[in-house]
This record gives C-alpha cells, structure tokens and sequence, in this order.
C-alpha cells in the first residue's frame, strides 16, 4: 500500500487528473450557486410584476357574465389532517364565482375506521363539521369524499376525479377544456385571487392567439409555520422556500424564454432549426416537476394521461415528467402560497426521505418515456435525473467540500504554473463565497421582498443578532438533512429493499 501511495505522489498524470476534476466541479458549484442567484431575482421581478397588476384583473361579476370562464375543481387530498378548516377557509374565501368554483377533499375511509387517537375526529369528520358553519351559498361549493382502501396521495386524487363525483358538480354536459383541476395539501395557504388570475391569464392567451395553457404550477413557500419554528427550523424553511423560487419557478419562466427564442431561430431558419433540434432539446431542455401543490392542469389533459400517476412515492414530480414527455410545459402561476414546514429534524428529514423516493421511482417513469420515444428531450430528462437527482443528491454534501479542499490545496501543488494556481484557487474560493452570499443572504432578502403578498401576514425578519449569524453560516443545515433523508432511503433498500415512504405527520404539530 506504502508502495501504491509513493507512485500515485510521484505521477503528475494522477494530480493533474485530478486537479482539473476538481476545478471543473468547482466551477460547477460556482455557475449553479450564479443561476440560483439569477433565478431568484427572475422570479421575485415575476411576483412582483404580477401583483402590481393585480387591481387591473376583471371582478368576480365580469367573470360571471363571461361564459368562457373557466370551472375550478379544486382537489385538498387529506390524512389526519387536525387544522385543514384553515385551508378550506382560505379556499372558499377565493375572490372567484361561486358557482365556477368547487372545493373537493378527498380522505380515505382507513381513517374513519381507525381515527388518529390524538385528533378529535376524523378528516372527514371535520371537513363536515366546518362546512355546517358556513353559509349556504359556501356550503354548496364544499364536499367531501372518502376513498375506500389503500392507496396513496395519488390514488385519493383520482378517486375524486370519478365521473361519479364530477357529474353532480359540473353537470352531465360540462366540456373538460374548460374545467381546470387545482390541487392544494391540506395545510396550503393560497393567495385569493389564484383562480381570478388564472381565469385573466388564459383570456389573454386566448386574445394573443398564443398556444393554449394546459398546466400551471404556482409559488410556493414553506412558511406558513414560520412564527412557530425555532432558530434552525427557520433557517431550513428559508431554504426550502429557495429551492421552490430559485428553481421550480425560475426554471418553469426560463424554459418559456428558451423555446419562444428557439421558435423565432427556427421561423427564421427552419433548415437550422431542424438541425439544431436534437442538440436543443438535449443540452437546452427540462422537464418541469409539480410540486403537489398549488398547481392546476386541465381536465381534458388529465384524462388524457390517465390521472394522477401512481407508480412512485411522488405523484407531482412524475406529472411534471408525464407532461412534459406529453409536449405540454406548465406555465408559471406568479401568486404565491404558503404551506408549512415540518418543526423538527426528524420530520425535515422523513420528509427528504420520501421526496428521494419519489426520485428513485421517477427513473423507470423516464426510462420507459424514452423506451417509447427514444427522442433527445426524453433523453435529456433521464440523464439529468439520474445525474442531478438520484446521485448528486446524497452525495454533494461531501462531494462538493472534499473537492474544494481538494482544489485549493492542488492549486499549491501546481503553484509553479500561475494560469494553474490561480484557477485551482478562485474556483473554490468563489464557490465557498457564493454559498454564504447565495443560501445566506441574498436567499433571505428576497424572501423577504415578497413578504407584502404573503396570503396572510408573516414575519421572516431576522431582528436578532444571533438570528442573522445563524441564517447566515448555518444555511446549508436543510441540505445535510435532505442528504440525511437520501440515505436513510438508499440505507433501507439495501438492508430490506424497500423502502415505505411516510406522510408528514402535521397531528403532533398542532
């Protein structure tokens, strides 16, 4: 071994090898912590433009005259859910048409059977009780439904979706282009005038002669427990609402702007854009994830793909996939929502857990996508998932620090070359400062900077001393949990091959 180690430190090739693989993951670091960066000024300009036209959209009585207004079937998939009377209030309180809008929540008859022994009732149970306190014409836009056996998040949803259930609420004669399907989870807090800005949306698409919208997925961010989270919870639900602005959204407005600028060469070009095509949709191109929440497809379009998928942990990440391998891209819903963020380490970490599973499941979903249509895009989406999801993600914890060090101490190695030292240096320096610039405080101000349009008022200031040290140097503390989450998945399926994801458990939280 003495013997191995001697000729690995005396071979230039194995340190040159090595140094470069470290500067161009380096480097990567650093081009993601700038995208992230960008993404987050592109969606915070978004919201902001979108609700500084807000007064501009047409009233609940416009909406009602026009008859190609759309219908709102909004699903609430609920499972010992304590505090869902909060969201079915924010919900029927939607500045929309009372009779273009309705509230479904789907349970499960397991729980009815076998109630939650800390909960006073069942779901179902409190979903009949808040409802005989509200007004008739509210109680008309509320029902609930129980699903029988087994199943998942996914199969509640479907279940809701049965002809049997939409027939009364829309009529026998209801045309699916025009009834768009909502989803919220059961502690989701939504903007009022979600629906409205929908409904204006796709009448201006319309009036643009533009492609019509088929889904969208809206902003999301895990605070609506903020105010009570400790020091560490805070700083994890702030970074958990970044990835949803910094990625989901950014990607979502950005992968928008990409084709209608490839549209434009190809209108030019056609003979270029032909060419170019494949290299495009490989290099260029993503999928856009759901995220089970705050996201509306259309009837028509969800019928057409069978439902919500049901094969993985995860449904709203194989939708996203399963449309976007259908050729339809969400359109970015700029109101914002609020959800809560599970208050300990082991929760954040359950939660990872799952959401990992879901990744896992999602690469048959892909696989057999490109199977049936061996095209670049289906490719892309494959390769990028397995590289990106299922294997950077329990690993870039220690990759990503390893190889930092790893670089700043080759750059010395190599100190006699000043391109190489110089380059072996700043890459990781710029990566390590753009961590704490990025996560620890640009993230929070323009967190911050939406706070005006929160669905209902909270506070992510931090006013103490110790509560910026903190948000600062310990932003990476959500992402060694996620990492934590992957292994305990990876952990699992080696020891007893399977892995059961579970549900967040928002009983002890209330």
């Amino acid at each position: 071994m003495d013997a191995v180690w001697a000729w690995l430190w005396g071979t230039s090739g194995f340190w040159r090898a090595l140094f470069w693989t470290a500067l161009v993951v380096n480097a990567r670091a650093v081009f993601k912590l700038a995208l992230d960066w960008k993404g987050m000024l592109t969606t915070c300009r978004f919201v902001e433009a979108a609700y500084g036209r807000l007064a501009a959209l047409p009233d609940e009585a416009a909406l009602e005259r026009d008859p190609t207004t759309p219908v709102f079937v909004h699903l609430v998939p609920a499972y010992e859910e304590p505090a869902i009377a909060a969201t079915l209030g924010a919900l029927l309180a939607a500045r929309y048409p009372h009779s273009r809008l309705h509230v479904v929540v789907a349970t499960r008859e397991a729980e009815e059977r076998a109630p939650h022994p800390a909960m006073a009732a069942p779901t179902a149970e409190l979903v009949r009780r808040f409802r005989e306190t509200l007004p008739p014409w509210q109680q008309k836009m509320l029902s609930v439904v129980a699903m029988p056996g087994p199943g998942r998040k996914a199969h509640q949803l479907n279940w809701a979706l049965r002809p049997e259930i939409l027939r009364p609420l829309l009529g026998d004669a209801h045309d699916p282009a025009r009834v768009w399907i909502g989803v919220s989870d059961a502690d989701s807090i939504p903007d009022p005038n979600t629906h409205r800005w929908l409904a204006a949306d796709l009448a201006a698409a319309r009036a643009r002669g533009e492609a019509e919208r088929l889904a969208y997925q809206g902003v999301t961010l895990s605070l609506a427990n903020f105010d009570r989270l400790d020091h560490r919870a805070r700083v994890c639900a702030i970074q958990q609402s970044s990835i949803f602005v910094r990625v989901s959204l950014a990607r979502l407005i950005n992968e928008r702007r990409r084709l209608a600028w490839f549209a434009r060469l190809a209108a030019r070009a056609p003979r270029l854009g032909r060419l170019a095509r494949p290299v495009f949709d490989l290099c260029f191109r993503r999928s856009q994830i759901c995220l089970g929440h705050h996201q509306f497809v259309r009837l028509d379009t969800l019928q057409a793909l069978g439902g919500f998928p049901t094969t993985g942990a995860t449904e709203d990440s194989t939708l996203g996939y399963a449309l976007g391998a259908c050729g339809v891209l969400p359109a970015a819903l700029p109101l914002l929502e609020l959800v809560d963020l599970p208050g300990t380490r082991e929760g954040m970490i359950r939660q990872n857990a799952r959401w990992y599973k879901g990744v896992l499941d999602d690469v048959a979903f892909l696989w057999q996508a490109w199977r049936r249509a061996p095209t670049a895009f289906n490719l892309a989406q494959l390769c990028r998932h397995v590289g990106n999801k299922v294997v950077e993600w329990p690993i870039a914890a220690c990759v990503y620090p390893v190889l930092g060090f790893l670089g700043w101490h080759l750059a010395y190695r190599f100190a006699d070359r000043p391109a190489w030292f110089v380059l072996g240096v700043t890459a990781p320096t710029l990566s390590l400062a753009l961590t704490i610039w990025v996560g620890g405080i640009m993230t929070q101000q323009l967190i911050e900077r939406l706070t005006p349009w929160f669905p209902r008022p909270v506070s992510v200031a931090r006013t103490t001393l110790q509560a910026k040290f903190w948000g600062m140097f310990r932003c990476q503390t959500y992402w060694l949990l996620a990492t934590r989450g992957a292994w305990r998945v990876l952990w699992a399926l080696v020891r007893a091959g399977r892995y059961e994801a579970a549900k967040t458990d928002r009983v002890r939280r209330v």
